[in-house]
């Protein structure tokens, strides 16, 4: 699943984006990416495991939501089958 996001630009600079990625890891779990930063810079990463895709899909939505909440709106929302 990947959520990406984006806050539009302003007059002040280029936009803003928020990039949540899930993914199956190779110890049986589930890897939440994290990345986020301005358009064209390099972002920061963060990476989070979590035992079972219910807990790491869980944690990404309260994510999503927080950035929403911060302004930053949905552009493109990827699911995996």
């Amino acid at each position: 699943m990947r959520i990406y996001m984006q806050i539009p630009p302003s007059d002040a600079g280029a936009p803003k984006f928020y990039h949540l990625l899930l993914q199956e890891d190779l110890l049986e779990g589930w890897t939440l990416v994290r990345e986020w930063g301005f358009q064209g810079a390099a972002g920061r990463v963060v990476k989070d495991h979590y035992p079972d895709r219910d807990s790491a899909e869980t944690a990404m939505l309260k994510l999503r939501d927080a950035q929403i909440k911060k302004g930053y709106q949905v552009v493109c929302m990827q699911a995996q089958l």
